[in-house]
């Protein structure tokens, strides 16, 4: 992976805290739908780009410039995250028009006649994705949300009857590339805490929360990177025929990375407010925004790793089903005896998985 890619995930951050700060100030069923959407469709042509320079490496000047203008249109993407259903609409549907003409246009550089003819299959969707996403800023209301919703389908459900033949994916690079983003993404969620802390008196209530939620953020780093999934993640990808590889790449750091976004955002967001009020109950939707989100995290990583065969997550599977069983003591008890019982229950799987796995290991 070069340099340059790494530059440019790093607008990823920027991105992610706006979506969370979008999530934080509308809790609401109408403001998760919208980060729903929004991410749903950045994450499209994000992924698109992972994608991308997995197959045509920016090694020139020519690839690298053009890199930086898609850079520059996702930077004008996430300014506009804020207010897209609230006047900024046409903005965010400009700057994604931009992404993927950029997108379409750094990809038919390739070399390879058959990723040339097969981008051309996807790009076609993609315009039309971007077409709707630009009507839909541009009306905005009722029809916005229709008209983005019509995109997310265009782009997530029509990739599932398609084919996609054509592509090619190295494993290493593009394994990488995702625990990258999936890394930067957790890192934000740190930040959140830290921003949400600047301007509060620091006391006890206020460190047990921040610690709390380091270790939560901790328990998402562990359970991606903690037993060297990534690399198992690169040998099934590398261990799949090659025309096998696209669709397990587009199942797995697509469709499930998605829910692992997802639930890093939501869990970002509850954490903001906790930290707040640490000793008080919270909103029934920022405990909902808490549990929920450490459950499509869980759920997003058991989809993940059945996807790439690296085994079944029975205990991981419960947790997300006991994450969801802590809401009550955020919105009824205090936020910190949350956010504890979530630690409590992710470690505790992660910590049962692992003396389960280590009588096997020693067998061989």
């Amino acid at each position: 992976m070069t340099t340059l890619e790494l530059f440019f995930d790093l607008v990823f951050v920027f991105t992610i805290t706006q979506l969370t700060t979008a999530l934080t100030h509308h809790m609401t069923l109408a403001g998760a739908a919208q980060v729903v959407l929004m991410l749903g469709v950045i994450w499209w042509m994000y992924d698109g780009y992972a994608w991308l320079t997995n197959a045509v490496a920016p090694d020139n000047t020519a690839r690298r410039l053009l890199l930086l203008a898609a850079m520059a249109a996702f930077l004008m993407l996430a300014l506009s995250i804020p207010k897209a259903f609230h006047g900024s609409g046409t903005a965010f549907g400009l700057a994604y028009l931009a992404i993927v003409l950029l997108h379409a246009g750094l990809y038919s550089r390739s070399s390879s006649a058959s990723v040339v003819e097969a981008i051309a299959r996807v790009a076609r969707l993609n315009v039309l994705a971007a077409a709707l996403i630009l009507a839909g800023g541009i009306a905005g209301g009722d029809a916005q949300y229709v008209l983005w919703v019509a995109a997310f389908g265009v782009e997530w459900v029509t990739s599932l009857l398609n084919r996609l033949g054509g592509f090619e994916v190295a494993p290493a690079h593009f394994v990488e590339r995702h625990g990258l983003v999936v890394i930067v993404a957790i890192g934000e969620s740190v930040v959140a805490v830290g921003i949400g802390a600047s301007e509060l008196p620091i006391d006890v209530g206020l460190a047990l929360v921040a610690t709390l939620g380091l270790a939560l953020s901790a328990c998402l780093w562990w359970s991606y990177f903690g037993r060297d999934d990534d690399a198992l993640a690169e040998a099934a990808m590398a261990a799949a025929p090659p025309e096998r590889r696209p669709r397990l790449a587009l199942e797995a750091f697509g469709y499930w990375h998605l829910l692992l976004l997802l639930g890093i955002v939501a869990i970002a967001a509850g954490e903001k407010h906790a930290l707040a009020e640490p000793g008080h109950a919270l909103a029934f939707a920022d405990a909902l925004a808490l549990g929920a989100g450490t459950a499509l995290y869980l759920a997003g990583d058991v989809g993940f790793r059945h996807t790439l065969g690296l085994g079944a997550a029975p205990l991981r599977a419960l947790a997300a089903v006991a994450a969801l069983a802590t809401i009550p003591l955020g919105a009824g008890v205090a936020a910190w005896v949350q956010l504890a019982a979530l630690v409590a229950v992710f470690a505790g799987a992660l910590v049962a998985e692992g003396r389960n796995e280590r009588p096997s290991a020693l067998l061989h």
